[in-house]
C-alpha cells in the first residue's frame, strides 16, 4: 500500500505501530528535530530546551522502552526493530538520567547550533514558505530564553559546561547576531528573500529579535554561566563512558581501545610515508604535502568553485557506482553540495525529507576568509559525505518503507555506525579504485590518520591518561589541551585556527570523535568475518545491501547482526 510514509510492504507488527507513533509524538515535542528528520507540520515551532522540555522528552522515550520491552517479537525483522529503538532510547535516557542532555553547550552540535542550522534546511521558495521562516524566527527570543532557563537549571545543580566552550560559544553568538563587524546571520538571510510589503516586514522584525536574542544569550553565557563553569576540560570517566556508550553503541574497553588508537596511527602514518615517496621522492611527507598544495590542477579558487567541483564529484560517484557496485534507487541519486551561510559548522550532511522534495546535502562550513581549496584534501571527504558514504547510507534507509518502520528510517541514528560507514567507504573507494591517484590517496590517508589520532586523543586528554613511552611524544606526560595542540600539529594538515576548533570540539563533546575509527573498526571485522565465513559464497554488493538495510544500529547490535548475514 502507499499512505504518506511511503510504500510498506511487511504487517506492521505492534514494535512498528508503537515506533510509528513515537516519530509523530516526538515530532511535536521536537520541531527542530522535525525539520532535520524532514516531517512536515512543524515548520514554523521551535523546540522547547527547558529542564521541563527536555523532562517531556524523556518521559516519551521511557514510556516507549517500557512497551518496547513488553513486546514479543514474531520474526527476525522486527526483533531487530524492537532491539535498536529500545537500545538507542536507554542510552538516551541514561544521559538524561545523569543531567548531561540538559546542560548540553558546546562548539559544534548543541541546542545553540540547532536553533540557527534548522533555517539552512527550510523551503524558501515561496511566500508562504517565507511567512513560516518568519513565524519561526520570532519565536527565538522565547526559545533561547528556555534554552537559557534550562542551563541555569542544570548549572543549579552543579552540571555546566568547561569555561573553553562557554567562552567560545558566547564568541560564536555574538559573531550570529553581528557583533563582529560581519552583517547578522538572520538579516542576510532575510535580505535573500526578495519579499515585500507586510512580509517583509515580519521578516526584517523577526530577524531583528533573533540577533537581539543572540546578544542576550550571549550575555547570559557570559554573566551568568561562565562564572559557575569549571576550568578543567576533562569530563573525567563516568561522564566520558557514558557518552562513548551513546555515540558507538558499543561496551568498550577504554583501555584496549586508546592502545589501539596509537597502533592503527602508526600504521596509518607508516602507510602515508610510503605514498609521500611517490609524490616527492626522498623529500618526506611534509614536502609531499606541500608539493601537493601548490600543483595548480589541484587548486580550487574561490567557493563558487569549489561548490561545482563538489557537485560534480558527488554526481560522477553515483553514476559510477549505482547498479556496478550498489543498488541506488532513483529517488536517492540526487545530491546537493553546499557552501553552509556560517562558519566553524565543519563538514556535515542532512537527510532527504521523507518524501525526497528536499534532497540530501552535503555542507561544507569555511573559515572566513578561506578562498582557496586543495582537491587532493576534498575528494575523499566528498565519498563520505555523498555516495558511497552518508548519503547513500541515511537515504537509502529513508527510501527502505518497505522493511524499516519509521523511528529506523528517520530517527535511528548511531555515530558509530553513522560515521564509521562512511570512513569505511572512504577506504572502499580506494580499493575500487577511485583514488589511485597518489595525492588523492594522500588525502584519504590523511584523513584516516586524522580519525585515528583523534581515538587517542580524545580517550586520552578526557581521562588525563599519561602518554605511552614508546611514541616518541610526550612520553609519560598526562595528556592536556596543549599537548593535544601539539599532537595536532603533528597529524592534522590544516593550519593552525582550524586545529584549534577541532580541539575545542572534542573537549566539548565527548566521545564522538572516536566514534569514526571505532566503527569502522567493527565494519571492517564484519566483513572480514563474512568473507571468511561465506567463503567464495560471499559477494560484497550483497553483503553491503544487506547490511545498509539493517538501519543504524549501534556498534554492538550492528556486529552481532552483520555475524548472521
Amino acid at each position: 500500500m502507499t499512505d504518506s510514509e511511503g510504500p510498506v510492504s511487511y504487517p506492521k507488527s505492534p514494535t512498528d505501530a508503537l515506533a510509528d507513533s513515537y516519530v509523530e509524538d516526538y515530532c511535536a515535542l521536537d520541531p527542530i528535530a522535525a525539520t532535520f528528520f524532514g516531517v512536515p507540520g512543524h515548520e514554523d515551532e521551535l523546540t522547547d530546551y527547558s529542564a521541563d522540555g527536555f523532562a517531556g522528552r524523556a518521559d516519551l522515550a521511557r514510556r516507549a522502552v517500557a512497551d518496547l520491552r513488553a513486546i514479543d517479537p514474531a520474526d527476525d525483522r522486527q526483533r531487530v526493530a524492537n532491539a535498536a529503538m529500545v537500545e538507542r532510547l536507554s542510552t538516551e535516557l541514561d544521559l538524561f538520567d545523569a543531567g548531561d542532555l540538559s546542560a548540553e553547550l558546546n562548539t559544534t552540535a548543541s541546542p545553540m547550533q540547532s536553533l540557527r542550522i534548522v533555517f539552512d534546511l527550510m523551503a524558501t521558495e515561496t511566500d508562504d514558505d517565507w511567512a513560516r521562516i518568519a513565524t519561526r524566527m520570532s519565536k527565538l527570543p522565547g526559545a533561547f530564553q528556555s534554552y537559557a532557563d534550562g542551563l541555569a537549571t542544570a548549572a543549579a545543580d552543579g552540571r555546566v559546561s568547561a569555561q573553553r566552550q562557554v567562552r567560545t560559544c558566547a564568541e560564536i553568538a555574538a559573531r550570529w547576531a553581528g557583533d563582529d563587524q560581519a552583517p547578522p546571520f538572520f538579516a542576510r538571510m532575510v535580505e535573500g528573500s526578495q519579499t515585500q510589503g507586510a512580509l517583509r516586514s515580519d521578516l526584517d522584525a523577526a530577524a531583528s529579535a533573533a540577533s537581539e536574542a543572540l546578544r542576550s544569550f550571549r550575555g547570559f553565557l557570559t554573566d551568568r554561566l561562565l562564572p559557575v563553569a569549571p576550568v578543567s576540560d576533562a569530563v573525567g570517566a563516568q561522564r566520558y563512558g557514558r557518552w562513548l556508550r551513546y555515540f558507538t553503541g558499543a561496551d568498550l574497553d577504554l583501555a584496549e581501545t586508546y592502545e589501539w588508537g596509537w597502533s592503527e596511527l602508526a600504521r596509518i602514518v607508516a602507510e602515508k610515508e610510503q605514498v609521500a615517496e611517490q609524490i616527492a621522492p626522498g623529500a618526506g611527507l611534509a614536502s609531499a604535502i606541500a608539493v601537493l598544495d601548490d600543483d595548480p590542477a589541484r587548486i580550487l579558487h574561490g567557493r563558487d568553485e569549489l561548490t561545482r567541483w563538489l557537485q560534480t564529484t558527488a554526481d560522477d560517484a553515483v553514476s559510477a557506482l549505482a547498479g556496478a557496485h550498489f543498488d541506488i534507487p532513483d529517488q536517492i541519486r540526487t545530491i546537493e553540495g553546499k557552501i553552509s551561510p556560517t562558519s566553524g559548522e565543519g563538514i556535515y550532511y542532512t537527510a532527504p525529507s521523507e518524501d525526497f522534495a528536499r534532497p540530501g546535502r552535503m555542507w561544507w562550513s569555511l573559515p572566513e576568509g578561506v578562498e582557496e581549496f586543495t582537491t587532493w584534501r576534498e575528494k575523499t571527504t566528498v565519498y563520505h559525505e555523498g555516495v558511497p558514504g552518508h548519503h547513500l547510507q541515511i537515504a537509502q534507509t529513508v527510501y527502505r518503507a518497505d522493511l524499516l518502520n519509521r523511528y529506523q528510517r528517520l530517527m535511528l541514528w548511531s555515530s558509530g555506525h553513522g560515521e564509521g560507514w562512511a570512513l569505511y567507504a572512504e577506504r572502499l573507494m580506494a580499493e575500487l579504485g577511485f583514488l589511485d591517484d597518489p595525492g588523492d590517496r594522500l588525502g584519504m590517508l590523511d584523513a584516516q590518520g586524522f580519525r585515528a589520532a583523534r581515538v587517542v586523543l580524545d580517550i586520552g586528554m578526557h581521562l588525563e591518561l599519561p602518554i605511552p613511552g614508546d611514541t616518541g611524544f610526550h612520553e609519560g606526560e598526562v595528556w592536556n589541551r596543549d599537548i593535544g595542540l601539539d599532537f595536532l600539529r603533528v597529524h592534522a594538515s590544516m593550519d593552525d585556527q582550524m586545529r584549534q576548533d577541532e580541539l575545542n570540539r572534542y573537549l566539548g563533546w565527548p566521545g564522538q570523535a572516536p566514534s569514526y575509527k571505532v566503527g569502522e573498526r567493527v565494519w571492517l571485522e564484519a566483513r572480514a568475518d563474512a568473507e571468511a565465513r561465506l567463503g567464495t559464497a560471499f559477494d560484497l554488493r550483497e553483503f553491503h545491501t544487506a547490511a545498509l538495510n539493517l538501519g543504524g544500529l549501534g556498534l554492538d547490535l550492528l556486529r552481532a547482526e552483520l555475524a548472521r548475514l
